[in-house]
C-alpha cells in the first residue's frame, strides 16, 4: 500500500500541471451537469415494511390522483387558525364577518385552490373561541411565491387589527434555515487554525483549496442526479457537510508528512511520495473507516437514509482521492511556499533543512508522557467522567419534531397549541385509519361497522364520517385521539387498534391499517430502534477487521471500538440532557425540549464512527511507525504523540468549529444535529483518543502490537507506517532541495 502510494505521490508531484487540468475539467463538468439537470425533488420519507407505509401505499393505489385520501400530497396546505377575544365567541356577528373576510381574500389569492369556510365545515369548537380554515396550494411549499407569502401575512395582520388572534399552521411561511453561513463560519474557522498550526498561508490554503474542489465535484455530481435518483436537498448537504470536514483533515495530514519530509532533509518529490506513501496510507484506510460507516446506513432499510449514506460515502471516497493525487500535485507547483519561514529561507540559500523540532518536546508529547507515566488513573478518569455524562442516554426518548417542538415565538407554535387549546390536544395528531372492504359482502356497512368499533376503543374522541374511493370499496376514515401525539399513551392507542384488529375484522369483514403522521412517526421509532444493533455490530465488525489488518493486532481495534461506543454514548447523553432535558438550553437557544429526532441517533452513529476511526488510524499509526523502528511502548507513544497530537488535534477543533455553526441555527432539528456531532467529535477526539488510547496503550505495553501466530498467518500484511519506504530513503543521500531534471523550482 505505502509503495503504491508513494508511486502515485511522486507521479502526481511530476506531472502536478496536466493532475491540476484535469481535477477542474472535473469540476467544470460537474458543475455543467448539474446546472442542465432538472431541479430536485421534494424530499420523500417513507418506510418500507411498515403498516403505516402499507396504508399510504394502499390510498395512493385505491385513490386517484386529487381525490379525497391524496388530495394532500398534490399541494401544500397550511390552517388560518383564529381565537376570539377574552369572553367572546366567533360566531358574534363582528367576529365572524372579520374571520369570513380573511378566509375570502386568503382563498383570492394566486396559488390557492381552496380556502374552507369554518362555519360551513363544522371546524369551529365546541365553545365557539376557536376555528380553522384548510388553504389548499396548488404548488408545494417550496415553490410558493414570496408575493403570495406577503398576501397571505397581509390577511393574517388586518384579521389580528380588527382584534382576532390569527396564527398560521403548516410550512407555507415556513423560513427554512440556511447552512450557508454556517458553513462560511466552519470554513473561517478552519482557516485560522490551518495558519496557526503551519504558520504559512500557503500550507493553510492548500487544505482548504483541495477540500472545496472535492466537496464542489461530489455536490454537483449529486445535483445532477437528484432528479434521476430521487435524492433529496438534505443528501448533498450531508455530503457537503462531511466532504468539508475530511477533505481538509486528510489533505492537512499530508501537507503535515510533507513538511517533516522536507524537514528530514528530502528532495521536494521524494517528500511528496513519502507523504503520499505513510500520510496517505493513513488516509485511505481512515477513509474506508468513514465509508463503511455511512454506507452500513443501507441496512436500517429507510430509502432516505441510505441515500444520504451512500452519497456522502461517495464524497468522502472523492475527497481520499484528491488528498493523493491533487495535493501532491500542489506541492509540486508550491514546493516551497508550504514550509515553515525558517525552512523556506534555509531553501533559498541552498542550506540543509535541518530537522526542526525533531526530538524536541513539544505539548503533544509531554501530554503523552504524563498519560504514560500514570495510566491507569488517567483512564479511570477519562472513562468515568464519559460514563458520567453518558448516564442520560438511557432516558432517550425518540420522536420526530412538528409545530409543537418550535419556540413560541413561531406562528406555528402558536397556532398549534391555539388548536390543541380548543379542540384537545389529539386534534393535531389525528389517525388515518384505512378501511380495505374489498372482501366483505356489504362494503358500506362493514366500514360503518368497523367505524363504530374503533370510536368505541378508549383513547378515540371521534371518528369521521367515512371517505370513500370510487369504487366503494376502501374508505379512510379520522380518528382524533384523547391525547397529544407525543404523548405515550397516543401509541398505546394506536397499538390497542392494530391488536384489536382481528376482532373488528371477523366481526365485519373487513380490514383495516392504521397510518397518519403520529402513526409513521411511532413506526419509524421502531424501526429505528430495531436497526440500530444490527448496524452497529455491521460498521463495527468491519471496522474491526479493517484496523486488524492496518495494526496487525487484535487489541488495538477492539480498544478503538470500545472508545467509540464511549464517545457515542456520552455525546447522546449530552443532547439528551440538552434537548430533552433542557440543562443549559437558555444558553444555546433552545426553546423547546422534547423528544429526540427518531433518526439523528443511528445517523450519529453513522457519522461519528467514521471520524472516531479517523483519529484512531492517524494517532496509533505513528505511535506503531516509531514502535517498529525499534522504540520502546511508552517512548513509541511519546514519539507518536510528537508528530501527530498537535495535527489530530487542530482537525478535530476545525470539525468541532463547523458543527457548532448548525448550533446558532433556528430549526431546533438542525441545532441538535450540530451540537450532537460537535459533542461527539470533542470527546472522541480530545477525550477517548488523545487520553484514553494512549492510557491504554501504555497498560498493554508490547503486547498491544501482537496477534496470534495462527491469525498472523491468516492476515495480509498492509504496510501503512511505510517501513518499506523508510529502509529506502535511508539508502538514499538527501539533497535539500533537489529537483528532478527539468522541474522548475518555484518560491
Amino acid at each position: 500500500m505505502a509503495a503504491f502510494l508513494d508511486r502515485l505521490g511522486r507521479s502526481a508531484f511530476r506531472r502536478r500541471w496536466r493532475v491540476l487540468v484535469l481535477w477542474v475539467l472535473a469540476l467544470v463538468a460537474a458543475g455543467m451537469a448539474s446546472a442542465l439537470a432538472p431541479s430536485a425533488p421534494d424530499g420523500s420519507y417513507s418506510m418500507p415494511g411498515t403498516e403505516s407505509q402499507r396504508a399510504f401505499d394502499l390510498i395512493e393505489e385505491r385513490f386517484p390522483a386529487g381525490s379525497t385520501g391524496s388530495a394532500a400530497s398534490e399541494g401544500a396546505s397550511a390552517k388560518l387558525v383564529f381565537v376570539a377575544p377574552q369572553g367572546q365567541q366567533l360566531t358574534d356577528r363582528e367576529n365572524r364577518s372579520a374571520v369570513e373576510a380573511v378566509v375570502d381574500r386568503v382563498g383570492s389569492l394566486d396559488q390557492v385552490v381552496r380556502a374552507a369556510d369554518p362555519y360551513g365545515t363544522d371546524a369551529v369548537s365546541k365553545d365557539g373561541t376557536t376555528a380553522y380554515a384548510s388553504v389548499t396550494f396548488e404548488v408545494k411549499a417550496k415553490d410558493v411565491d414570496d408575493q403570495v407569502k406577503q398576501d397571505l401575512e397581509q390577511a393574517v395582520e388586518d384579521g389580528r387589527e380588527a382584534g382576532l388572534t390569527v396564527e398560521v399552521g403548516g410550512s407555507v411561511l415556513a423560513t427554512q434555515p440556511s447552512g450557508g453561513a454556517t458553513e462560511l463560519v466552519g470554513v473561517v474557522v478552519a482557516a485560522v487554525v490551518l495558519l496557526i498550526t503551519f504558520a504559512s498561508l500557503a500550507a493553510a490554503g492548500l487544505p482548504l483549496l483541495t477540500a472545496l474542489i472535492g466537496v464542489g465535484i461530489g455536490a454537483a455530481t449529486i445535483m445532477a442526479l437528484s432528479s434521476a435518483l430521487g435524492l433529496s436537498s438534505a443528501t448533498s448537504t450531508l455530503a457537503m457537510m462531511l466532504g468539508l470536514a475530511v477533505g481538509i483533515d486528510y489533505a492537512m495530514f499530508i501537507v503535515s508528512r510533507y513538511r517533516e519530509e522536507r524537514a528530514r532533509g528530502l528532495a521536494p518529490q521524494d517528500a511528496a511520495g513519502a507523504a503520499v506513501g505513510t500520510a496517505g496510507s493513513s488516509v485511505v484506510f481512515a477513509g474506508l473507516t468513514v465509508v463503511i460507516g455511512l454506507a452500513g446506513l443501507s441496512v436500517v432499510g429507510i430509502p432516505t437514509l441510505t441515500q444520504m449514506g451512500l452519497a456522502a460515502a461517495g464524497t468522502v471516497a472523492l475527497s481520499v482521492l484528491v488528498a493523493v493525487t491533487l495535493v501532491p500535485a500542489l506541492l509540486g507547483i508550491f514546493p516551497r511556499a508550504v514550509l515553515a519561514r525558517s525552512a523556506r529561507r534555509s531553501a533559498r540559500r541552498g542550506a540543509q533543512l535541518v530537522p526542526t523540532g525533531e526530538g524536541q518536546p513539544n505539548l503533544g508529547s509531554r501530554w503523552a508522557r504524563l498519560v504514560v507515566r500514570r495510566p491507569l488513573p488517567v483512564l479511570l478518569v477519562a472513562v468515568a467522567a464519559l460514563g458520567v455524562i453518558a448516564l442520560p442516554a438511557a432516558q432517550l426518548d425518540l420522536g420526530t419534531a412538528g409545530d409543537g417542538s418550535k419556540p413560541t415565538s413561531t406562528t406555528e407554535r402558536r397556532a398549534y397549541d391555539a388548536l390543541a387549546d380548543g379542540f384537545g390536544p389529539g386534534f393535531n395528531g389525528p389517525l388515518t385509519i384505512v378501511v380495505d372492504a374489498r372482501d366483505a359482502r356489504d362494503p358500506k356497512a362493514a366500514v360503518a361497522e368497523s367505524a363504530r368499533e374503533i370510536g368505541a376503543v378508549d383513547g378515540v374522541v371521534s371518528v369521521s364520517p367515512a371517505r370513500f374511493n370510487t369504487a366503494g370499496d376502501t374508505a379512510v376514515l379520522s380518528v382524533t385521539p384523547a391525547t397529544d401525539p407525543q404523548d405515550e399513551r397516543t401509541s398505546t392507542l394506536i397499538h390497542t387498534l392494530r391488536g384489536d384488529r382481528p376482532a373488528i375484522e371477523e366481526a365485519t369483514g373487513a380490514t383495516f391499517m392504521v397510518s397518519g403522521s403520529t402513526a409513521a412517526n411511532i413506526d419509524s421509532d421502531q424501526k429505528v430502534q430495531g436497526a440500530l444493533v444490527p448496524y452497529l455490530a455491521l460498521v463495527v465488525g468491519l471496522a474491526f477487521l479493517l484496523l486488524l489488518v492496518v495494526f496487525r493486532s487484535v487489541l488495538v481495534p477492539l480498544k478503538a471500538a470500545l472508545g467509540f461506543l464511549l464517545s457515542v454514548l456520552a455525546a447522546l447523553g449530552a443532547v439528551v440532557a440538552v434537548f430533552q432535558w433542557g440543562w443549559l438550553a437558555g444558553l444555546l437557544g433552545v426553546h423547546q425540549t422534547g423528544p429526540i429526532m427518531n433518526t439523528m441517533p443511528i445517523v450519529m452513529v453513522g457519522i461519528v464512527f467514521g471520524l472516531a476511526m479517523d483519529y484512531e488510524v492517524f494517532l496509533v499509526t505513528r505511535i506503531r511507525e516509531a514502535h517498529l523502528k525499534g522504540e520502546r511502548p511508552g517512548q513509541a507513544i511519546v514519539s507518536g504523540f510528537q508528530h501527530s497530537a498537535r495535527v489530530v488535534a487542530a482537525a478535530a477543533v476545525i470539525m468541532i468549529s463547523v458543527f457548532s455553526g448548525f448550533i446558532g441555527v433556528s430549526e431546533p432539528m438542525i441545532k441538535m444535529i450540530g451540537f450532537g456531532l460537535a459533542s461527539a467529535v470533542l470527546f472522541d477526539a480530545l477525550v477517548v483518543r488523545m487520553t484514553i488510547v494512549p492510557a491504554v496503550l501504555a497498560l498493554l505495553g508490547k503486547h498491544a502490537w501482537t496477534m496470534p501466530r495462527w491469525l498472523e498467518r491468516i492476515v495480509p500484511h498492509v504496510d501503512v507506517e511505510g517501513h518499506a519506504l523508510s529502509r529506502d530513503e535511508d539508502a538514499t543521500p538527501a539533497r535539500p532541495d533537489a529537483e528532478q531534471p527539468g522541474l522548475p523550482v518555484h518560491q
